[in-house]
Formats: structure tokens, C-alpha cells, sequence
């Protein structure tokens, strides 16, 4: 097993940056797909509708949330900031790479990738995510997401127990 703490900070950096372009592949070809088979087509359901896939196309942030914000308040709110944020996020990931150890940098690619993923739909697609996966039993459902916001939501979680978890401090031996 590799141990990421003993690692350079370049090659922590290279890992980063490889894990990041994976998942934000993945979101991309994802939402390709789902363009190309669920656009104009009846929604899809799996294991008694519990999965659904569906095609929308969301100008707002996480359910629909600023949906009716204005083109220009939309832009610089949901793209722009974001942006900045995900830009700032990288550069603490640089900064920061010799302490980080595996499960952190793994969580904060998971986010960068999945803050990344949403970004260039808004920059490229005028404003809109594609959405299209929807889990739920009968009328309990999320709301409808796609690959990007599961790496944001998987990193953010995992973010969380990499913080409550204690480096190990050597024990030191008293000696009489």
C-alpha cells in the first residue's frame, strides 16, 4: 500500500490533479450520455422506481434554488464565485499537499472535480447543468442530480471524517 504522507508534494499534486480530471471525465461523459438517450424521451426507472433517470437541464444551484435569478445576478452568483472558490480550493490544495494526507486530498479532488463539472456546463452551456439521476421510494425522492454533485456531496462527507480522524502520534518510551 502506497502511503501518501511519505509521498513528495509534486507527486501528491500529480495524484490530485489525475484523480480530479477521472471524475471530471466521468461527469462529462455522463451528461453526454444522458443528453444523448434521455433528452425528448420518457424517464427510465430502475428496481421499482427506486433509481430514475430523467433529463433536465438546471439553471439554478443545488434544487433548482436561484432558478429565476436574473442572467447577468445568475452568472457572477453561480458561475463566477464558484469559480473562485474551486481556484482557491486548488491553490490550498497546492500549498497544503505535504500535510494532506490520503483521504483529504482524495475528498478535496472529489470536490474540485465535481465543483469543476457543474462549472463548465454554466460557462459553456449558457447557465444550465444537466441533471438526470433521481433516487427515492414513492413520493420520498432527492431531487434530480448528476455525477458532479455526487462528487461534491461523497467529498464533502468523506472530507469530514478525514478531519475528525487523529493523525497517530508515536508513543515514546519512558525508559528507567
Amino acid at each position: 500500500m502506497i502511503v501518501l504522507n511519505t509521498m513528495s508534494a509534486k507527486i501528491k499534486i500529480l495524484l490530485f490533479c489525475l484523480t480530479s480530471i477521472a471524475f471530471i471525465g466521468c461527469d462529462r461523459i455522463t451528461k453526454q450520455l444522458a443528453k444523448t438517450h434521455l433528452m425528448d424521451k420518457p424517464d427510465i426507472s430502475y428496481f421499482h422506481n427506486t433509481i430514475r433517470l430523467e433529463y433536465v437541464e438546471n439553471t439554478g444551484a443545488a434544487l433548482s434554488l436561484g432558478d429565476n435569478l436574473s442572467r447577468p445576478v445568475s452568472f457572477w452568483l453561480l458561475s463566477i464565485l464558484p469559480l473562485a472558490l474551486i481556484l482557491m480550493l486548488l491553490v490550498y490544495v497546492i500549498k497544503q499537499s505535504k500535510q494532506l494526507n490520503a483521504l483529504k486530498l482524495f475528498s478535496l479532488a472529489l470536490i474540485f472535480a465535481g465543483g469543476m463539472g457543474n462549472i463548465i456546463d454554466r460557462l459553456f452551456f449558457d447557465r444550465h447543468v444537466t441533471d438526470f439521476m433521481n433516487i427515492g421510494i414513492k413520493n420520498i425522492r432527492t431531487g434530480i442530480f448528476n455525477v458532479a454533485d455526487v462528487c461534491i456531496t461523497l467529498g464533502a462527507i468523506v472530507l469530514f471524517f478525514a478531519f475528525r480522524e487523529r493523525e497517530a502520534v508515536p508513543i515514546q518510551q519512558v525508559e528507567p
